[in-house]
């Protein structure tokens, strides 16, 4: 079974899906992070981020892996090829670049098949832009979370003050409003409220409130479609098109 939840930048999707995973033992797969990785990874070497062939090849020579301790649902470390990026990918530096390496139609076709092989087994709660539109449309319960943006600048100001980063709320909303433009309007796989979602605005809803709604939503579905194991030894990409020449 794949709980897919969607939504724009800062909208909470990150420690709200990681709550639910654990509520419902499900593994927890942050395609965010993916992106991220592939993004520091890229800087590092001054490869252009907008030149999704680069990208392309470059993420196509390398795997994606996430580490999980023993008995526990959520990932303690994600690495791209060898390195571990864990510690790289949560900055306003990379905030700034992500949306761009995400944007690239080339890269966007290895990723795709990436998160497919890493999902297609087994009980997920998967998060990101396209989860629900792309990626596993055929996910059990799909969510879209959304919140007005001065909201999410203000929950993105805290977050970077919690880690001890610079926070600007004015330079943060900015971001948040190009990243939004970017998001929404980009060419492939923008971010979409996928048709059968549940659309959640949490303005004015703590994060205890969301999780425990997202919980009571997916329980009902499992118990009703997926039965008492969350359907864990079903393939969740059976069925699936194929990746097109969109993503060439």
């Amino acid at each position: 079974m794949i709980i897919a939840i969607d939504g724009p930048a800062g909208s909470g999707k990150s420690s709200v899906a990681r709550s639910v995973a654990l509520r419902m033992n499900f593994h927890y797969l942050d395609t965010g992070a993916m992106y991220r990785a592939v993004a520091v990874g890229a800087m590092q070497r001054d490869i252009d981020l907008r030149d999704g062939v680069a990208l392309r090849e470059f993420s196509k020579s390398r795997t994606i892996r996430f580490a999980y301790e023993e008995g526990e649902v959520l990932p303690s470390r994600v690495y791209f090829g060898d390195e571990e990026m864990t510690d790289h990918i949560r900055t306003p530096q990379v905030d700034g670049a992500v949306s761009l390496v995400a944007g690239c139609p080339e890269l966007r076709g290895d990723m795709l098949a990436k998160q497919r092989m890493l999902g297609s087994k087994g009980n997920y709660v998967v998060e990101g832009r396209d989860i629900g539109s792309v990626v596993f449309p055929n996910a059990a319960l799909k969510i879209f979370l959304t919140a007005c943006v001065e909201e999410r600048a203000r929950r993105r100001s805290f977050q970077n003050e919690a880690r001890g980063l610079p926070s600007d709320f004015e330079k943060t909303l900015q971001a948040l409003k190009d990243r939004d433009e970017r998001d929404f309007n980009r060419e492939i796989a923008p971010l979409v409220v996928a048709e059968d979602a549940v659309e959640l605005d949490t303005t004015n809803m703590n994060e205890e409130e969301v999780i425990q709604a997202i919980v009571d939503l997916a329980t009902e579905v499992r118990d009703r479609v997926c039965g008492p194991d969350g359907g864990a030894d079903d393939d969740n990409c059976k069925g699936l098109p194929e990746i097109g020449d969109e993503y060439a």
